[in-house]
């Protein structure tokens, strides 16, 4: 009998702590009490165990590059979860919710419009993420730059260029330029050398030329092969384009400059010219 009691007044002393007030407004319509403060905290606990638990049960079986990509994506949706769970708190004790929002309506628009573009990058950085345009480690070219990806974060992408300088790309420029990934297909890339001979020259021996300077380079795939084409009867020249694959895309400067080297070399042994732009002016007197 004496345990019931002081069971029961243990009960009724909770209910009392519970039930004092921190806060009423003017009119008592409002009240926050400790009770509210710890049902507050005890929901955000229990949302916090219930997000992790989804958290676990779908990135399980994913792979560790689509893990982490979904860890960014889901570390930024639940800060609205939670958000949610403190507007449907406030509404338990009469706040207004509908009334504060409209109340602050005014403001949020202006902070909108003054964070439009981190809200771009940062739904452009979620649709990165989702459809994987862009990989760690793609070769991208975007606004005539061109970089390595390093590391694709939600706000901004970081890539490395050919001359080793770190680009910060924001990531809203992937939804309003045109994106060129040079791996997206794999790793070897079809690249091309021009050239322009003097007219006369014989235009055989030049093809013949222009494959053994690409096919004598270490750095050139023999499958496919390279090809030589014949692209246009210039004002100057006869302009030819040398095509062929590389598996370094990346650093592809360097295997094209040595093979003008060596065009420019097996040309002077040949005697083909290669001309530069002439023009013929005729003076007529009176």
């Amino acid at each position: 009998m004496e345990e019931k009691i002081s069971e029961s007044s243990l009960l009724e002393s909770f209910i009392d702590f519970a039930n004092t007030e921190l806060y009423k407004n003017e009119s008592g319509t409002i009240m926050i009490t400790i009770g509210f403060v710890l049902l507050v905290l005890t929901s955000f606990i229990l949302t916090n165990i219930l997000l992790s638990l989804i958290r676990r049960v779908v990135t399980r079986k994913l792979p560790g590059e689509d893990k982490a990509k979904f860890f960014t994506v889901f570390s930024f949706s639940k800060w609205f979860i939670y958000v949610i769970v403190l507007l449907i708190a406030f509404s338990t004790i009469g706040v207004n919710v509908n009334a504060v929002l409209a109340a602050s309506a005014g403001l949020l628009i202006g902070v909108g419009l003054a964070l439009q573009t981190l809200f771009q990058d940062i739904i452009s950085g979620i649709f990165i993420l989702l459809d994987q345009t862009v990989h760690v480690g793609d070769i991208i070219e975007l606004e005539g730059k061109v970089g390595r990806v390093e590391e694709i974060k939600l706000r901004t992408t970081r890539a490395t260029t050919i001359d080793n300088k770190v680009l910060i790309i924001p990531n809203h420029l992937y939804l309003t330029n045109s994106l060129y990934n040079w791996t997206q297909n794999g790793v070897t890339t079809r690249e091309s050398v021009d050239v322009g001979v003097a007219y006369g020259s014989d235009v055989q021996l030049v093809k013949k030329i222009l494959l053994e300077a690409a096919k004598g380079h270490k750095d050139i795939l023999h499958k496919p092969e390279p090809t030589v084409l014949f692209t246009d009867f210039g004002e100057s020249s006869l302009n030819f384009k040398l095509s062929f694959t590389i598996n370094d895309s990346f650093n592809v400067r360097f295997p094209k400059s040595e093979i003008r080297f060596e065009i420019d070399r097996l040309f002077r042994e040949h005697n083909i010219v290669i001309p530069f732009p002439q023009r013929d002016i005729h003076i007529i007197k009176k």
